[in-house]
């Protein structure tokens, strides 16, 4: 099979395709043959700024068919389809994927939809619960054109917000945020986000912390949920009552499970009704992972990129 690795830290052009052994699931795994691979910006981060023991893998999500299940494996089958996050080689042919973190796809579901549903749409659901929404709040997302972010804004409006404000880098964004469902679009550059909002949820961080707290109203809260780092004034929190919630998906993978699947569950429901639909921006051949790379690094993405083993 192909795989993708680095064996140096950089940009996409560090990345290198190479043939592998196909992989044997081990106990309480499963092994797919990947349909499509969902393209991140912390896994960009993570190859350009280090961290891994090298030569390194890259993880991320899938989603594909059951070709194989490991030995104490109950509740798949070969043949089924699943999405979720694969720990090892993700750019990859095959991937293997552990029962804990799989999840089944319903029956004519595309797998980029899959892919970018259920990874980024647990993301951004989370991070909206972790704000502790109540119907008719507004609510303004940052990166709102990227994997997550797009998501984020289709749930806010799904779940009652009053106002939903898109924050973009660019106003080329602007007419497919609407798209969306955001009455409003602000870039980052603005002097003003416009009128205050109750939730901010931020998947950008470092000097775009500043403006996001300034955007919330009296009591309002900021929920981080991104690998971009940043500090916050305890000042800026004081004077209007506001709060800062961290959120990490990780966290309620690991210790919470009957939460990640009834979120699972509400993803898939708002997916069949309409009310929520992942936007692809670019679908490529695993070949082609280092441009999927440059596509995030440069901010363009209008939706999720997703490579495609072939």
């Amino acid at each position: 099979m192909r795989r993708v690795r680095y064996y140096e830290y950089g940009g996409p052009e560090v990345l290198r395709v190479e043939e592998a052994e196909v992989p044997a699931p081990g106990p309480g795994e499963l092994l797919l043959r990947t349909e499509a691979i969902g393209v991140t910006l912390p896994v960009v981060r993570k190859v350009r700024e280090g961290g891994l023991p090298l030569p390194a893998s890259i993880g991320g999500e899938v989603a594909g068919e059951i070709v194989a299940v490991g030995p104490g494996v109950t509740g798949f089958a070969v043949g089924e389809r699943v999405t979720g996050l694969c720990f090892g080689d993700a750019y990859a042919d095959h991937a293997v994927l552990h029962t804990a973190m799989a999840s089944p796809v319903p029956p004519g579901v595309d797998a980029a939809d899959a892919v970018a549903l259920v990874r980024c749409g647990l993301v951004a659901l989370g991070a909206y619960e972790a704000a502790r929404p109540a119907e008719g709040e507004s609510v303004l997302v940052t990166a709102a054109a990227g994997g997550s972010g797009h998501l984020a804004v289709q749930l806010a409006k799904a779940r009652g917000a009053s106002r939903v404000v898109a924050a973009v880098g660019s106003a080329a964004k602007a007419d497919f945020v609407r798209s969306l469902g955001a009455e409003e679009v602000v870039t980052y550059e603005d002097e003003s986000w416009g009128d205050p909002v109750d939730i901010v949820l931020d998947a950008v961080g470092g000097e775009l912390l500043s403006p996001a707290i300034a955007a919330l109203a009296p009591g309002g809260r900021l929920v981080a949920y991104s690998s971009g780092g940043g500090t916050i004034e305890a000042y800026d929190l004081l004077v209007g009552a506001k709060s800062a919630i961290g959120f990490q998906m990780a966290l309620i993978a690991r210790g919470r499970p009957e939460l990640m699947a009834r979120w699972r569950g509400e993803l898939w429901e708002l997916y069949a009704s309409g009310q929520v639909r992942p936007r692809v921006h670019a679908e490529l051949p695993l070949e082609d992972a280092a441009k999927a790379h440059e596509i995030i690094e440069a901010r363009v993405n209008q939706g999720k990129v997703v490579l495609r083993p072939v």
